[in-house]
């Protein structure tokens, strides 16, 4: 399959959805407990509708097969020959973008790889632009080899982008496209074929402000300027409303709130200003999400505009003083007319919730929320597949770290586990197939805590997923590896 930008992918993901499903346009009750997410799918086209996840297919829960794809076991790399994964059955993957991997533009890959998406298409080649999630001093610097796009030279982070064949399965190469960043988490891609990159800190360094949204094309560079309509705070992910060009963003703090931005210029220009709005829930002032809530719960949405967005001294959120609280939102994926954003530790476990945004409508939906580690512990990025499922990146307490499955059911299963686990030997191994990684891993991501020969990386959080065709690309943060998995899918519920 073949598509340049968001779209196009949303109209492909629709060939594997039911055409037929009847909806119920009746308004939603505020703040009632519509439906749990058990109840999603029980034959009844009315409870589905009911519900935020009417976007979500009822496919895979009537698929005659389990929809978690079965048991997990070890498989190695075919670029590498390494045990670094276990996965289902019949799945398969390689690995590219290894830190200190020579790229094509002859810098150093850098390590703590996060958030990422395919932007953008040529034919078969297709362009991931993935972010590095880095401070002063931590490894090779993001700066591009051109000297252009870079914001603060003293900072490392930023972003690469990388060429990959979607016919053959081959990763072609990869280059530095946006530098002098700090802690470049999460993002989004948008409709016109670039990528949102945000900094993760709201903080001042050597005379330049940081805590925005820069843009990088598909296929080039960044010009490194910020966006500063669209709000300096701790950053996290946004996500594109197609119809509208409207973008959402997610604030990673421990009171956050849901922010939209309405560009002022022409269709999917976003430098030329715009407003910067706070999600307000009932009319109510300061709804507080964090703690346990009842899965269904909707909510009427208004907005509140933030006066000052680029404020030096004051943050967004002390602006919006009527605004939802959120509890360190992070990841949010754009979905068939649907925002669906995270937040990492809230609910009564505070072990993660997900929430639904619906812009026609003019709600929010608490989704899920996990109330067991066995569940998810601590989502992060995530992604919604081809059938409609909702795939997690996991960064909590758990070990290893898990890509878990949220299935239309709602129920959630994990499809993948980072056994990733390297000695001298193994790095040894990578730099053949991708040289400079023996001369530059260690340096980044630091020798091993207990003074032993192999070091973990298990406990090291998954980041960046995303689909495209029969390709799942996603990222483990440290040591920095970027990983293309591909196999029957379908025969379970992504």
């Amino acid at each position: 399959m073949r598509f340049t930008g968001f779209l196009v992918l949303s109209l492909i993901k629709q060939s594997y959805r039911y055409q037929n499903m009847s909806h119920d346009n009746s308004p939603l009750k505020s703040a009632q407990p519509e439906v749990s997410r058990r109840d999603f799918v029980k034959g009844s086209s009315v409870i589905a509708a009911s519900t935020a996840l009417t976007s979500l297919s009822t496919k895979a829960a009537t698929l005659p097969y389990s929809a978690s794809y079965g048991p997990l076991s070890m498989k190695t790399c075919k670029a590498t020959g390494l045990a670094l994964l276990a996965l289902p059955e019949g799945f398969e993957y390689t690995s590219y973008g290894w830190t200190g991997q020579i790229q094509s533009d002859r810098t150093i890959t850098p390590t703590d790889h996060d958030g990422m998406a395919v932007v953008a298409a040529k034919q078969n080649i297709i362009c991931l632009v993935r972010n590095h999630e880095l401070s002063q001093g931590e490894g090779a610097k993001c700066d591009p080899a051109s000297g252009r796009g870079i914001y603060n030279p003293t900072q490392y982070g930023g972003t690469t982008n990388i060429l990959f064949d979607a016919d053959s399965g081959r990763f072609l190469s990869s280059y530095n496209s946006l530098g002098g960043t700090i802690r470049n988490c999460a993002g989004g891609l948008t409709p016109w074929s670039t990528w949102l990159s945000c900094e993760e800190t709201y903080q001042e360094n050597s005379g330049y402000y940081h805590g925005y949204v820069f843009e990088v094309p598909g296929f080039g560079i960044s010009d490194g300027k910020p966006i500063r309509e669209m709000g300096r705070f701790s950053h996290e992910a946004v996500a594109v409303d197609p119809a509208t060009g409207f973008v959402y963003e997610t604030e990673d703090a421990g009171s956050s709130c849901f922010y939209k931005f309405e560009p002022t210029g022409a269709y999917g220009d976003l430098k030329s200003g715009g407003r910067l709005y706070a999600m307000v829930l009932n009319n109510t002032s300061r709804v507080d999400l964090r703690g346990g809530l009842v899965e269904g719960t909707t909510w009427d949405v208004s907005w509140q505009e933030v006066a000052d967005p680029d404020a030096i001294n004051q943050r967004c959120f002390d602006q919006a003083s009527d605004a939802a609280i959120i509890e360190r939102g992070e990841g949010c994926w754009y979905d068939d007319g649907k925002i669906y954003f995270v937040s990492t530790s809230g609910g009564a476990a505070n072990l993660g919730q997900i929430f639904c945004f619906d812009p026609r409508k003019q709600t929010l939906t608490l989704v899920f929320e996990s109330t067991s580690d066995s569940e998810v512990d601590g989502p992060d990025n995530i992604a919604v597949s081809p059938r409609g499922s909702i795939l997690m990146c996991e960064d909590g307490g758990s070990n290893p770290k898990r890509l878990v499955g949220l299935t239309q059911a709602g129920e959630t299963f994990t499809f993948c586990e980072n056994h990733i686990a390297l000695d001298q030997g193994d790095v040894q191994t990578i730099d053949q197939v991708y040289p400079g990684v023996a001369e530059n891993f260690w340096d980044s991501v630091g020798p091993s805590m207990n003074g032993s020969n192999r070091r973990s990386f298990s406990s090291r959080e998954w980041a960046g997923a995303c689909f495209h065709g029969r390709w799942l690309f996603v990222n483990v943060q440290s040591p920095g590896v970027t990983f293309a998995i591909t196999g029957p899918w379908e025969n379970g519920a992504l």
